[in-house]
Parts: C-alpha cells; sequence; structure tokens
C-alpha cells in the first residue's frame, strides 16, 4: 500500500512544495498564538481564566 502511494505522489510535479507549505503554516500559526499570548495583559487573563467558573452565563443559557 504505501509503495502504491509512494509511486503516486512521485508521479506529481511539484509535490516537494506541500510539506514545507504545511510547515510554515503550522509554525507560523503556532509562533502567532505564542505572541498573542504572550501579549495578554494579567488583567485580560484573570477574566478568561474565570469564565468556567462564571455563572452568570450559564443563567443566560437557561432562560
Amino acid at each position: 500500500m504505501l509503495k502504491f502511494i509512494k509511486h503516486t505522489m512521485e508521479t506529481i510535479v511539484g509535490v516537494e512544495i506541500f510539506p514545507i507549505i504545511s510547515f510554515l503554516i503550522f509554525f507560523i500559526f503556532f509562533v502567532g498564538l505564542f505572541v498573542w499570548v504572550a501579549k495578554m495583559q494579567k488583567s485580560e487573563i484573570a477574566e478568561v481564566a474565570q469564565l468556567p467558573l462564571d455563572d452568570e452565563g450559564e443563567e443566560n443559557l437557561i432562560n
């Protein structure tokens, strides 16, 4: 099965660029996410940390 897939992929022109593009998208996304979280202020982090414990949101869903 792997030989079939390998042979098929080798016949596609320019297929070697797809793993590079995939890696760059993955890397850029997580670096961007890290920068975004690193720049968050402590008050914003504390607010987001309390969201799972907040009962006001559940009351709005029930009504």
